[in-house]
């Protein structure tokens, strides 16, 4: 996930509703009036959303302005369940969720900005061509800020549910309320470290039912916060059993009578996220796996070093207590072919990996 689109197609509240039966879409709107006591929001209508060829998947995007526990603007979209007729085969409705998101605002209120409904719309579009659904405790690297144009430290999100919106049961189906928080880098790192949801309970008393607030710094330097994260870590390890990427490869280089190489190709980010995983998911008897188009690693504690590539192209490592860290610590994330002192049979085959933002530009690049 890269871009919030900034062509997001919005028109301006439209009160009407079409004739189309919509109970899907009609029990949302039951839960929204019965939190809002029957207030009217500013609905954001889709003429042409996807379900009938257009460009974005969410029908609608409902805005309320609270004033309470800060003043904040709270979207809540319409698409990502099914709104009119059942089509999903599961007990959940469409994707079993809908996005909601919260951004404070100061001064007069004016009209809510368009900027988290183009974000919303993004995140939408990437589980409709993607496939995958977010889940309360996920998390996303964004590239970039989280609102294009707008200077702020929020460079990431995480997700978990809408603290005044329980999921609720709809004639077709059960729907969600996850919300999007913005983070600032080192709270995402803390999160990839620890657990999201248990930062996200962290920093709560400092952002109010979790409203992003674009004009904030990082919450780590509040009383308390990074102490009871380092102690989490030190506790629980970390809670990311998997992490994807567009380059992985597995080949296994056959010889005569001597056992097999494997070449593993991946990129310098992917070495990174090995060398800070490993050490906080095996010694806590987590596994970690990193999966690619063309392959997946699997890494779990084990009393001897022993490695096996099955016909799935996975790769299975045990890893022994004592070579957790030498794993950590001598994969580089440079260039290179290396070759590792307790897998003398794995050649780590490591490529440069490019890190863009959400317009395609080169931000870095790693190795």
């Amino acid at each position: 996930m890269n871009s919030p689109d900034k062509n997001a197609a919005l028109h301006a509240p439209d009160p009407t509703t079409t004739s189309v039966d919509a109970p899907g879409r009609d029990a949302i709107a039951r839960t929204l009036d019965a939190l809002y006591d029957g207030r009217q929001p500013r609905t954001y209508e889709n003429p042409n959303p996807w379900s009938r060829g257009g460009d974005d998947p969410l029908d609608a995007i409902s805005v309320w302005q609270r004033a309470a526990p800060v003043p904040h603007w709270h979207y809540v979209s319409y698409g990502l369940s099914d709104l009119y007729a059942k089509k999903s085969g599961s007990a959940a409705s469409g994707y079993g969720f809908e996005l909601t998101l919260r951004v404070a605002f100061e001064g007069s209120a004016g009209e809510p900005p368009l900027w988290p409904m183009h974000l919303l719309q993004s995140l939408a579009r990437y589980v409709y061509r993607s496939g995958h659904g977010f889940h309360d405790g996920h998390r996303m690297s964004i590239n970039g800020p989280m609102s294009l144009g707008s200077p702020t430290a929020l460079c990431s999100m995480a997700f978990t549910f809408d603290p005044e919106l329980p999921a609720i049961a709809t004639p077709n189906g059960s729907v969600a309320f996850l919300q999007v928080v913005g983070l600032t880098l080192d709270e995402e790192a803390v999160a990839h470290k620890w657990d999201t949801r248990k930062l996200l309970d962290t920093l709560l008393p400092f952002m109010p039912l979790w409203t992003t607030d674009l004009q904030r710094l990082s919450l780590l330097g509040k009383p308390g916060v990074l102490i009871t994260a380092t102690e989490g870590i030190r506790r629980d390890g970390s809670s990311s059993s998997a992490a994807y990427t567009d380059l992985l490869d597995l080949h296994e280089q056959k010889r005569w009578l001597r056992k097999a190489l494997v070449r593993v190709t991946l990129g310098a980010r992917q070495i990174e996220q090995l060398a800070e995983f490993i050490p906080l998911r095996l010694p806590f008897g987590k596994t970690f796996e990193l999966t690619g188009p063309r392959g997946r690693l699997r890494f779990e504690l084990g009393k001897k070093n022993n490695w096996r590539l099955g016909r799935d192209r996975v790769l299975h490592l045990q890893v022994s207590a004592q070579t957790v860290q030498e794993l950590a610590t001598l994969l580089h994330p440079r260039e290179g072919v290396y070759k590792l002192p307790s897998f003398q049979h794995i050649l780590w085959d490591v490529k440069p990996t490019t890190i863009r933002n959400a317009e395609g530009g080169i931000v870095d690049v790693i190795g």
